[in-house]
């Protein structure tokens, strides 16, 4: 069904943001591009603030401050460049074990929340969900590409400590061949 995207992601954080309160598992995974619409970003500072754990994986433009004392402990994030350019959004909410995930068109700027005809898509078999949340970890966990995304823009490489390499991309690739 139709339905105005931005506000049936206001109403899977505020979820979140409830199961957090009641002492629940709250959980959010993001997979942007671009990460700029400020009420959105307001929206997940405030989710982050009432215990929820956010994980963000964004490749470009991200205006959320990630790891701010008083503002966003709750939130980590990474951004990852490499040879291949990815274009893939995922959204995931963990709404008390209902798990919802969207893959979709729209990064969370203002162009696309506001200006344009985006397209978001839910997930409903559970074994393709699970490959998506595998792949996530996969990007999450990798420790040659992936930067870490700080206040102070210095997006140092993220520190191997002494871990076998993981490069996602590279990963991915072992991944889906083993698979097929």
């Amino acid at each position: 069904g139709q339905f105005n995207l931005k506000e049936k992601l206001h109403q899977f954080i505020d979820e979140e943001i409830r199961q957090a309160q009641s002492g629940n598992k709250a959980e959010i995974i993001l997979k942007l591009n671009n990460l700029q619409d400020k009420e959105m970003i307001d929206h997940l500072y405030r989710a982050g603030q009432a215990g929820v754990k956010i994980r963000l994986i964004v490749r470009g433009i991200c205006s959320l401050i990630v790891g701010k004392k008083g503002l966003s402990e709750n939130i980590e994030g990474i951004g990852i460049i490499d040879r291949y350019l990815e274009h893939s959004r995922v959204y995931y909410f963990y709404q008390g074990g209902k798990e919802h995930m969207f893959l979709s068109s729209a990064d969370w700027m203002v162009r696309n929340l506001h200006f344009r005809i985006e397209v978001a898509f839910p997930i409903v078999k559970n074994e393709i969900k699970d490959e998506i949340m595998e792949l996530l970890e996969i990007q999450w966990n990798d420790n040659v590409k992936a930067r870490i995304l700080d206040e102070q823009l210095k997006n140092n490489y993220k520190d191997p400590d002494d871990n076998p390499p993981i490069q996602s991309q590279l990963e991915t690739y072992t991944y889906l061949k083993r698979k097929l």
